[in-house]
């Protein structure tokens, strides 16, 4: 068991789509301090170099196929991880999916997409971790939101839907867990470029006007959320619970004035882990 209070020798932690992007990077990070893991996506040939990389720094990293929008494939996984550990101590639940549509264009279908993926896969993987937790005794859960998570922007119906139900559902889920070990809680970041927003960050003017209103000075770098989610997965945290911390530069303390004209270029698609 760990050491120091930040120290996360003996732990073991499971992050949904940890494929790529800020998911993999909260991996790596949990790695560093001493984590060993279960590495989830849709599809797992995405995490074979991932987990050599792991196996390379000495921790374990076992890949698990794992869609949060089938119980059953959470199930699988979660059980498939405790078999090989006999302990789940913190989970990371990351996965997500967007579609930046104006709101007269948000279809039934691309509504329940995001919902399916942000909120209930959410909640149905923290319930199948949660269950493992109760009997050990001891758990983190760190649920990712966003910046839409306390703020609502144009073209982001869903999405802005998904993450705000993500800070509730944290609060909710503390509240209830907390009197058996288990501390939940939220990261919500700022403006990261990842897959999901790529094309934002090819609008230069975008990307000024956005830095401009980020006291920092910059957008984040997928390692500036390396400080948080240690902490919130370690001892250090133990007595914080149900709480949503922005990992933004600052950006939050503006009052999410809306943001400039640009950003309502929308591009198409979906994108999902």
């Amino acid at each position: 068991m760990p050491n120091n209070d930040f120290d996360l020798s003996g732990r073991v932690a499971l992050v949904t789509g940890a494929s790529r992007g800020l998911g993999q990077y909260m991996a790596r990070a949990l790695a560093k301090a001493g984590a060993d893991l279960v590495i989830t996506s849709r599809d797992e040939r995405g995490l074979t170099a991932f987990q050599s990389e792991m196996g390379a720094m000495g921790r374990q990293a076992l890949p698990a196929k794992l869609d949060v929008r089938s119980l059953g494939s959470i199930e699988e996984a979660v059980t498939s991880a405790w078999a090989h550990y006999g302990r789940i101590d913190i989970l990371v639940n990351n996965a997500g999916c967007n579609n930046r549509k104006p709101a007269l264009e948000v279809t039934w279908e691309i509504w329940n997409t995001i919902l399916d993926t942000n909120l209930r896969g959410t909640f149905f993987v923290a319930q199948a971790v949660a269950r493992h937790m109760l009997d050990q005794g001891y758990g983190r859960i760190i649920n990712i939101g966003s910046l839409t998570s306390v703020a609502g922007y144009a073209g982001l119906g869903p999405y802005c839907a998904s993450k705000g139900g993500v800070k509730q559902l944290t609060m909710s889920l503390a509240d209830e867990w907390g009197r058996h070990g288990i501390t939940v809680n939220c990261i919500a970041p700022g403006w990261f470029k990842t897959s999901l927003n790529a094309a934002l960050y090819d609008d230069s003017s975008w990307v000024k006007a956005v830095t401009q209103r980020i006291p920092v000075g910059r957008p984040g770098w997928p390692n500036d959320l390396d400080g948080a989610v240690v902490f919130l997965a370690s001892e250090a945290s133990r007595y914080i619970t149900g709480q949503t911390i922005l990992v933004d530069g600052g950006f939050s303390t503006q009052a999410m004035r809306a943001l400039p004209a640009a950003q309502l270029r929308q591009e198409r698609g979906d994108d999902s882990d």
